[in-house]
């Protein structure tokens, strides 16, 4: 959960062909709103949206939203992911995990790994869940004189997760006895043919902030180098059917280079992919980087349980 109370011009790049967001219409350079005030990030596919109305009732008692005349109208953009495999997927962010989301986000302090969107987030998949790993929620933020960015994303891909600085593989498919992590790349290539459904279950979402002074569109071209961020430590990323997004925000505070915080909010997002990966525990009998879970044999019985991860809203 981030929030603008207030306000912030945004941006959003959004890949792959399967996407689950919420009014990412309007912040088209050429539509009338120019300002949003919260960006929500959530678990539970398509069924997760509906968070967004705890948001909104959360902003509107404050009296935060494009003022209409007759009351104020929050602008609450947001994206979600797939993870209704881990847990009960009868339990899933609802308008109420949504206000308390934004109560977390005011009282901190922030959290990564295994919690809010990241809870049932999962990497590693083209084998199946049972020889997948945990993702996760991470963060990182960089400062250069006074030009500030930050970033938050909610790390859900198909395939492995890469330190780009050491090009260890953090997290991936699991091979079994003792063996070193499958390379998702290789094993796409040799099953391509005949498979129809490589892809379910991904998706990872993001936002970068910045203090730099942005125009809405040039808050969409951050977004779309921070995308870059993806690409160097997700293989691969943006496939045809998950919904990879990226949210830029902008507060407008500093005159800055737009080249500039263009690779910076790559290079922040980059890092917070490998915090989520490096912050994940296990879950719903998945395991994490963090367990050294690089090896070893799968868990009995599918990934699922019956038993909620009760999400933590944040």
């Amino acid at each position: 959960m981030v929030l603008c109370p207030e306000g912030a011009v945004a941006g959003v790049d959004v890949r792959g062909g399967a996407p689950g967001t919420r009014e990412t219409d309007l912040l088209r350079p050429e539509n009338l709103v120019q300002e949003i005030h919260a960006v929500l990030l959530a678990g539970g596919s398509a069924f997760g949206l509906d968070a967004a109305a705890g948001v909104m009732q959360f902003l509107e008692e404050r009296g935060i939203g494009f003022d209409v005349q007759v009351t104020r109208v929050p602008i609450v953009c947001g994206a979600v992911l797939f993870d209704l495999a881990i847990g009960d997927s009868r339990i899933r962010p609802d308008r109420q995990m949504g206000y308390q989301a934004c109560l977390h986000a005011c009282a901190g302090p922030d959290v990564q790994g295994s919690v809010g969107a990241g809870a049932g987030a999962t990497v590693g998949k083209i084998r199946g869940m049972a020889w997948a790993m945990k993702g996760g929620v991470g963060m990182d933020a960089l400062e250069t004189g006074s030009l500030k960015i930050g970033a938050l994303v909610a790390v859900n891909c198909l395939g492995d997760v890469v330190d780009p600085d050491t090009g260890e593989t953090l997290a991936g498919p699991r091979n079994g006895n003792e063996q070193p992590l499958a390379d998702t790349e290789t094993l796409m290539l040799r099953s391509s043919v005949g498979k129809t459904n490589l892809f379910s279950g991904n998706t990872t979402i993001g936002v970068v902030a910045t203090n730099a002074v942005l125009t809405k569109a040039q808050a969409a071209k951050v977004a779309s180098m921070a995308q870059d961020g993806y690409a160097r430590t997700m293989r691969p990323a943006h496939s045809f059917v998950d919904g990879d997004t990226i949210f830029a925000l902008s507060t407008g505070a500093v005159a800055a280079d737009l080249n500039v915080v263009g690779f910076l909010a790559a290079r922040v997002m980059e890092r917070a992919v490998v915090s989520a990966v490096k912050n994940a525990t296990s879950l719903c009998g998945v395991p994490a980087h963090a367990d050294g879970a690089e090896t070893g044999n799968a868990p009995d019985g599918n990934a699922s349980s019956s038993a909620s991860p009760h999400p933590r809203p944040g």
